[in-house]
């Protein structure tokens, strides 16, 4: 009975090795894929700084300005200015009878009411 006893054990131990033989190689796998994805992650915004660097570059005002004046004859672009913008009156809004107004004020009522209590 000892002996089987003592084989019980060994076989235990011998197991629970194995097991945390296992979970120290998953371990160590996922922390060589997370060490794999800092890398990537800090890559990634190394180039994402020299793309806004660039953008801010070739968007400079200058630049811009003589982009246009350069092109003036084949796309006419003028500068922005605000009488380039209509005024919000003038846009005519289709009428929607799909929703009547009086339902939604009574609705804001009821709402007002519950959050009151």
């Amino acid at each position: 009975m000892r002996t089987l006893f003592s084989i019980l054990i060994v076989c235990t131990v011998v197991g629970l090795a194995y097991w945390a033989y296992q979970e120290n190689i998953k371990t160590q796998n996922a922390l060589t894929q997370t060490e794999e994805l800092q890398r990537d992650i800090g890559a990634a915004r190394a180039r994402l700084s020299v793309l806004r660097a660039e953008w801010a570059y070739l968007n400079r005002p200058d630049r811009l300005t003589d982009l246009v004046n350069l092109n003036y004859n084949r796309l006419h672009l003028t500068p922005l200015q605000a009488e380039n913008f209509g005024a919000i009156d003038t846009i005519k809004f289709p009428y929607d009878n799909a929703f009547p107004l009086g339902e939604l004020s009574d609705l804001v009522e009821v709402a007002n009411r519950e959050a009151d209590q």
